[in-house]
């Protein structure tokens, strides 16, 4: 089967009714130690998986940032039983999509099969998993790759915004650099730099497997034991072992670049995925420029003014305090007064400038949405994995509506002031003459 036609079934199995009714999810622990989570989903013969690992970026040597994201290519390229053509033609010949990547603390290894295919689909995941193959020769190959791509990002404003906000954020932290690496760390790596990555990391004690679609509990764990209780051992470092960055305020980096328009990008510490808060500044956040054209920086940077195209905020929760950013772009002779208005928007939220309507507004517009967070098996195993990584309570996903719904506006308002204060913001700009 052709891969494009591979990826319409794909998407066409994956896909899910909306229902209000979240099914459960089951936990059960291998052998082994790997903790394993499952929602079943047996409308479409379907099954996706996701295997999170602490295996992120945070965990690269210092000065090869990228390693944790080659480690993830590398295990999906080739293993010790298959080159990577043959690897490729016995992956094609059952539909099997299988990918890796790796973000801030995880690296995950995902598989999406058609039930019929899930011997064999199993047999492969558990192949690049336990038997990568440490092909120099493909090695070389990926690093200049990565190396290609990041030299192309050293043209793009976005990018380059990315990099010097999360150094100027993080500093020496794990979080300060990319988790795609840099020119400079990516040409440090070595293949034996991703060997030792892999020999410290990817165990399955403290590792989450995520699976959702048409299996039961009891079909799936003789499938897993039978594949995977050879592999043993807990990790050198977990989550637990990242520190607590160090609140930073008022910092100011600029990136000259030949364009027409300046990026300006505001950053500062948000919440982590386990803040006892978290579902309040969620919804600030949506409030503030999450929501797209219904969120405040929208209206008042460009529905009033004119001044931008877009305007937008998110924060990334991640084992300690992720970056909570605002991001836009405009032309250079505009960027002051956009920067301007959306300081403003930011001290009157902090001061509690919050209506009543603006918080239901926002609050209907997640609710009746999340449903779209949860329409295919692949959405679903990564929510799951998040779930089981971060140590979520089961019932995250079945109660999210109404977390949401239960946040007043003195828990909205309470945030703002924690968050939103303009003072505590750090700024990056990127674009011509900002020296």
């Amino acid at each position: 089967m052709k891969l494009h036609l591979i990826s319409f079934v794909i998407a066409l199995f994956c896909a899910l009714p909306s229902a209000n009714a979240v099914p459960p999810i089951q936990q059960a622990k291998l052998s082994n130690g790997l903790s394993v989570l499952l929602m079943e989903a047996h409308n479409v013969p379907m099954v996706a998986m996701k295997l999170a690992l602490p295996a992120g970026s945070a965990f690269d040597a210092k000065g090869k940032g990228g390693s944790a994201a080659l480690l993830a290519g590398m295990l999906t390229d080739h293993t010790a039983v298959h080159e990577h053509i043959a690897w490729a033609d016995l992956l094609d010949a059952d539909a099997l999509k299988l990918s890796a990547a790796a973000g801030n603390d995880t690296l995950g290894l995902s598989l999406m099969v058609l039930k019929d295919a899930l011997h064999p689909g199993l047999d492969a995941f558990a192949e690049a998993l336990l038997k990568p193959g440490w092909n120099n020769k493909r090695f070389t190959i990926m690093q200049q790759d990565t190396l290609a791509a990041a030299r192309k990002g050293k043209e793009e404003p976005g990018v380059q915004a990315a990099e010097a906000a999360a150094a100027l954020l993080y500093g020496d932290h794990p979080y300060g650099h990319k988790p795609n690496g840099s020119i400079e760390s990516l040409a440090a790596i070595t293949l034996k730099d991703m060997q030792l990555l892999y020999s410290k990391q990817i165990k399955p004690a403290g590792a989450v497997l995520a699976v959702s679609g048409d299996i039961t509990m009891a079909e799936l764990l003789p499938l897993l034991e039978a594949r995977l209780s050879s592999w043993q051992g807990k990790p050198a470092r977990t989550l637990a072992d990242i520190p607590q960055p160090a609140p930073v305020a008022g910092l100011q980096a600029d990136v000259e670049m030949p364009t027409s328009q300046t990026l300006v990008r505001l950053t500062r510490l948000g919440p982590a995925r386990s803040d006892a808060e978290f579902f309040p500044a969620f919804v600030l956040n949506h409030l503030l420029g999450g929501g797209g054209f219904g969120s405040r920086l929208m209206e008042e940077v460009r529905e009033k003014r004119g001044l931008v195209y877009g305007v937008y905020s998110y924060f990334s929760p991640l084992a300690v305090p992720g970056p909570f950013v605002i991001t836009l772009q405009t032309r250079a002779d505009q960027a002051a007064e956009a920067e301007e208005v959306v300081r403003s928007v930011l001290s009157e939220l902090a001061n509690g400038k919050i209506s009543k309507a603006q918080l239901k507004a926002s609050k209907a517009n997640l609710m009746g949405s999340f449903a779209q967070r949860m329409d295919s098996n692949r959405e679903r195993v990564g929510l799951i994995s998040m779930i089981g990584i971060y140590g979520l309570p089961l019932d995250y996903l079945s109660s999210w509506t109404t977390r949401v719904d239960a946040v007043s506006l003195n828990d909205v308002s309470t945030q703002a002031a924690r968050f939103l204060k303009p003072e505590q913001w750090n700024r990056v700009r990127v674009g011509a003459g900002l020296k």
